[in-house]
């Protein structure tokens, strides 16, 4: 998330739409699908920029090729100003100029076409936004907070023109951060020791520039590097930390130093080596057109109460276009939210029929038939779950990367209240290795692996949530990574969390 002193947001994208010329289109490249009311040039620009970030982002940290292409694409869509975001985002949006959520079925990303202050462009936020996918989606590490929110600043400033990029470049809209004096050992210390909006931009201030420090000169990064090891190995942040980088008070004058000479590395490279593979732009259909505003507001999130407000909107739209296989899926899923089953089975076999390999459709019906084995107590042998699970197991011959239905297989035998069978606890493991960034995904694996006893395996998967900058401050990974390190087995560990989150306050 990215916090710009009073205001709090999370994601955007570089996407200027235009009275003229402009309709609903799609831009689909390796890591990104975009919907945008642009015209053609401009949506194809704004994702070569985000293919192109990607790019950049693997070639400075070494990142090797994803060996799953398509697996961890983010869906972003545009909308028309920050007012729209405001809606969207619902409580706690006052402030908020677009959002990211990181999700097992499909990152999305919300962004306006336009943003009201200079220095905080809509490209800018979304290259943050992209930061924090990129580093949760490749690495396991715990990192603390403020790298997390500083490497993402770092990415946020990249400036493309028509041939060349430039990344490194200062953060100015930090100046207010980086003027309050923040010592590292409370960047060190964690979250908690965080108060009120002036540190909390401080802490993404200090964490640019400690960032800066550590992609520009190689002996810092290494002294990073040997932190990040020793925090994996268990070691307490501020002891790691002066293991690492020597005694506190000395580097916190280094850190200063390096922002008083005002003089930082700005790197520059030709885009021309920044290769992407091809960028597939269409026209949307007319039910995709029609439903795209139902889509967005869906895809966010919705209550009960909301989808079926969004239900009565938008199922005259889609029965306009029956054999529209993208909006009938749609509709199938706002249904299923608004707890319309009939309606959802009946959307998502329409959906089917247009097209076999909807795997949204073919989802939502699983969900349909898991749902009604549930209600009607099924046991946990009986033909309807086995029936249910087929529309799973269909969806996952379409991509055996998709990892929405991997997690789906393993839930449908809590759900039945039978023990998961071992191809559900490979699917699991298999869809955190293929969306690391879903946090709920990460827990539900990690408490399989403590179930196996496979507690190395649990802790690497839980530090990242335990080092999460916007967790609860009764961060449930945080408590049940400190039982682990005190020797707590791993079921054990789990009955004593799950019997502390039952204790009254």
């Amino acid at each position: 998330m990215l916090s710009f002193r009073y205001r709090i947001a999370a994601a955007a994208a570089l996407l200027a739409s235009t009275a003229t010329q402009a309709e609903w289109r799609q831009a689909k490249g390796r890591h990104f699908v975009v919907y945008a009311d642009a015209t053609e040039d401009q949506i194809r620009e704004s994702a070569t920029r985000l293919e192109q970030l990607d790019a950049l982002m693997r070639l400075i940290s070494a990142t090797p090729k994803e060996l799953d292409e398509g697996a961890n694409v983010v869906t972003v869509y545009t909308v028309r100003n920050e007012d729209a975001i405001r809606k969207l985002m619902g409580r706690g949006g006052q402030n908020v100029a677009g959002f990211y959520l990181p999700r097992v079925s499909g990152s999305v990303a919300y962004t306006p076409a336009a943003t009201s202050a200079d220095d905080f462009s809509p490209q800018l936020v979304l290259f943050h936004e992209y930061g924090h996918h990129f580093l949760l989606g490749n690495y396991a590490a715990p990192y603390p907070a403020w790298f997390s929110e500083g490497y993402a600043e770092y990415m946020a400033t990249t400036k493309f023109d028509a041939t060349d990029v430039r990344f490194g470049v200062p953060a100015q809209h930090r100046v207010y951060g980086l003027a309050y004096a923040m010592p590292v050992k409370r960047l060190f210390d964690g979250r908690d020791t965080i108060r009120g909006p002036q540190e909390m931009d401080a802490m993404y201030g200090r964490g640019w520039l400690l960032t800066h420090m550590i992609v520009s000169d190689p002996a810092m990064a290494g002294r990073f590097n040997a932190y990040l090891d020793k925090l994996s190995a268990g070691v307490p942040s501020v002891e790691a930390a002066t293991q690492a980088f020597g005694k506190l008070s000395d580097f916190n004058r280094t850190v200063d130093a390096y922002l008083s000479r005002n003089k930082f590395v700005v790197k520059q490279m030709a885009r021309s080596r920044l290769p992407i593979a091809p960028i597939a732009i269409r026209t949307l259909t007319a039910g995709e057109a029609a439903m795209i505003g139902f889509r967005m507001r869906s895809d966010r999130g919705v209550d009960e109460k909301q989808a079926k407000a969004l239900l009565a909107q938008a199922a005259p739209v889609a029965a306009a276009h029956p054999n529209d296989a993208v909006a009938q899926g749609w509709l199938a899923e706002i249904a299923y939210d608004a707890k319309q089953d009939d309606l959802a089975e009946a959307a998502a076999d329409r959906a089917i029929a247009a097209d076999p390999k909807s795997a949204q459709a073919l989802l939502y019906k699983a969900r349909v038939h898991l749902r009604r084995a549930i209600v009607a107590k099924a046991e946990p042998d009986a033909a309807a779950w086995k029936e249910a699970r087929s529309w799973i197991v269909r969806a996952n011959k379409v991509d055996t990367n998709d990892a929405d239905a991997l997690m789906l297989y393993y839930e449908s035998f809590a759900m039945a209240g039978a023990p998961p069978t071992r191809s559900a606890i490979l699917g699991l493991k298999r869809a955190t290795q293929l969306v690391p960034q879903d946090g709920s995904l990460r827990w539900r694996a990690a408490r399989q692996f403590l179930l196996d006893g496979d507690v190395a395996e649990a802790k690497m998967l839980l530090r990242p949530l335990a080092f999460d900058p916007h967790a609860a401050p009764d961060n449930p990974a945080a408590k049940l990574v400190a039982l682990l390190d005190g020797g707590a087995k791993g079921p054990d560990a789990i009955a004593t969390l799950e019997a502390q989150a039952k204790a009254p306050n």
